[in-house]
C-alpha cells in the first residue's frame, strides 16, 4: 500500500503528493516522498541547475524497476504556476511546451507526476537556439575503468586551465563524469558541438585513453570517449543534482576538482547527498559569473579543418 496522499510546503506554495509512501528505490527502500525530500534538500542546487532551460523528464509511475516514460511535454495537470517553453522540433515541424522551473515547488511537482530524473537542454527559453551551456561528457566505454576517466579528466583540467575556462566537474550518476563551463548565448548549437569536438581532439592529443571514433562499435572498448554530441541540439544528459532512476538512487552530485580522486561516484545517492549538500552548499555556485568565450575554440577548430580533420556527421535527430 502506497498511503494516502499529502501535502507539503513547499515555500509559497502547496504540493498534493499521491501515494507517498510506494517505494521507488527498491535497494534500500526509499519511497516517493523520499525523492520529493531529496530534492527539498538540495533545492537551491537543482533549481540553478534547472532554471529557465526546457527540461525533458523522465518518469517512473511504478517505480525505477517498472516502465520508464521520456517526457518532453508537460504532463496533464499541472498547476497554473508551473511554467514551460515551446520548443519547436523542425524535423516533424511540431512543438512541444516542456517545463521550465523557476522554484522548487516545480521541481516537487515533478516527482509527484512521478518523475526521477531532469534533463536541461544547454540553453534557456530566452534564447533556446544559442546554448549558454558547453558540456564535456567523459563516457567511458565497456572495459574502461573510472580510474580511466579520472585520468581523462585531469587533462580536461589542465587544458581548460590553459584557455582561461572554469570547469564546473560532476559525477554523472553513471560510469563517467560531466564538466560544464559557461559560455556567451552568441553561437548555435552546430557551433558549440565544432568548438567541443575541437576541444575533445586536443584531450585525445595529449591522453592515449582517448579515442573519438564516430561509432561506438568501432572504438577502443579500453577507452573513453570525450562526447562532443551532448552540445547539439535537443541532446540532454542529466542534471547537477538529478537522481538516476536505478535501484541505488545515485545522484549526480557536483565535486570539486580536488576530490576527483578519492570520489566514488557510488557513494552520492538521496541518502548522502543532503548531508553533503548541508555541508558544501551548492558547489556550482558562480558558475553563471564564469563564462568563457568559445572564440579559441572555433580558432582550434578551424585549424584542424585546414590540416585535414574531417567533421563528423549530424547526430541523429532526438524529435
Amino acid at each position: 500500500m502506497a498511503g494516502p496522499a499529502i501535502e507539503l510546503e513547499v515555500g509559497d506554495r502547496t504540493v498534493r503528493l499521491s501515494n507517498p509512501d510506494r517505494v521507488y528505490f527498491p535497494a534500500r527502500g526509499e519511497t516517493k516522498l523520499d525523492l520529493a525530500r531529496y530534492y527539498l534538500a538540495v533545492s537551491d542546487g537543482i533549481v540553478r541547475a534547472l532554471r529557465d532551460r526546457p527540461c525533458m523528464l523522465h518518469r517512473f509511475p511504478t517505480g525505477v524497476t517498472g516502465e520508464k516514460v521520456h517526457q518532453k511535454r508537460l504532463p496533464r495537470g499541472a498547476p497554473d504556476w508551473v511554467e514551460t517553453v515551446r520548443v519547436h522540433f523542425p524535423r516533424w515541424n511540431r512543438t512541444a511546451d516542456e517545463l521550465c522551473v523557476q522554484h522548487p515547488a516545480d521541481v516537487v511537482w515533478a516527482v509527484q507526476m512521478s518523475t526521477v530524473e531532469f534533463h536541461p537542454w544547454n540553453s534557456r527559453r530566452d534564447h533556446v537556439e544559442q546554448p549558454d551551456e558547453w558540456r564535456i561528457d567523459l563516457d567511458p566505454m565497456p572495459e574502461a575503468s573510472y580510474d580511466d576517466v579520472r585520468r581523462v579528466a585531469h587533462v580536461v583540467h589542465e587544458i581548460l586551465d590553459e584557455l582561461g575556462a572554469t570547469g564546473f566537474p560532476k559525477t554523472s550518476g553513471g560510469s563517467g563524469m560531466h564538466v560544464y563551463v559557461r559560455i556567451p548565448p552568441e553561437h548555435g548549437f552546430a557551433d558549440v558541438r565544432r568548438s567541443a569536438h575541437a576541444f575533445a581532439r586536443e584531450v585525445g592529443r595529449r591522453c592515449e585513453l582517448v579515442d573519438l571514433t564516430w561509432w561506438r562499435k568501432d572504438r577502443d572498448p579500453a577507452s573513453v570517449f570525450v562526447d562532443y554530441n551532448q552540445n547539439a541540439r535537443d541532446h540532454t544528459i542529466r542534471s547537477a543534482y538529478s537522481v538516476r532512476g536505478v535501484p541505488e538512487a545515485v545522484v549526480s552530485t557536483p565535486i570539486r576538482w580536488d576530490e576527483i580522486d578519492d570520489a566514488d561516484p557510488r557513494d552520492f545517492t538521496i541518502a548522502t547527498v543532503p548531508a553533503r549538500f548541508a555541508e558544501l552548499g551548492d558547489l556550482h555556485t558562480g558558475i553563471d559569473e564564469a563564462v568563457f568565450p568559445l572564440a579559441p575554440l572555433l580558432e582550434w577548430a578551424d585549424r584542424d579543418a585546414h590540416e585535414g580533420a574531417e567533421e563528423p556527421p549530424d547526430p541523429p535527430d532526438l524529435d
